[in-house]
């Protein structure tokens, strides 16, 4: 488990794929800015199975365990590429900037890599601020490059470098 201030982020487990299933086809989940899921339960297990070390996915958990969103990562020869979720009760109250930030601090003290990015839809103004907040630096748009909603959108590329992340911010503890 990793702790944090206000959440930890916790390896997801097989017993987790229910809620995770619940999540992905509730449509207010991925919010208005994200392709509308839709994923049976049989598809995510052979997913999970399947999926080895290269993504990892991290349940958003607060302090009294409510489980609230999902971070990923998945590996690159270059680095990361991370992602974020919360449940919408749970959005603007600074949970998913310390969640993204509990695992770029995990991921810069535990992996060999240069770079993590982000990529998000250009209107998603929340993940924007988070990671600006994070200190993610904004690099590009990848011209309609994700089909949501009937509509091809353009998406924003954005990195954080080893060399400006320098140290831990919010990372508290590794373990059990």
């Amino acid at each position: 488990m990793l702790e944090g201030k206000n959440v930890n982020l916790r390896v997801v487990e097989k017993e987790d794929l229910s809620l995770i299933v619940d999540w992905a086809n509730d449509p207010k989940f991925n919010g208005e800015h994200e392709p509308i899921m839709q994923l049976s339960k049989t598809e995510l297990e052979k997913w999970y199975a399947s999926s080895g070390s290269e993504e990892k996915w991290f349940l958003i958990e607060k302090k009294d365990g409510a489980k609230i969103g999902l971070v990923r990562c998945d590996s690159h020869a270059w680095g990361m590429t991370l992602g974020s979720v919360l449940i919408p009760s749970e959005r603007g109250k600074g949970y998913c900037t310390e969640a993204v930030s509990i695992l770029v601090d995990y991921l810069f003290l535990y992996k060999d890599i240069v770079r993590i990015q982000a990529r998000f839809n250009k209107h998603n103004v929340a993940s924007k601020r988070v990671l600006e907040k994070v200190g993610f630096t904004e690099e590009g748009t990848m011209r309609q490059s994700s089909f949501s909603r009937g509509k091809w959108v353009d998406m924003t590329v954005c990195s954080i470098l080893r060399e400006e992340w320098k140290e831990p911010k919010i990372l508290t503890r590794t373990g059990r």
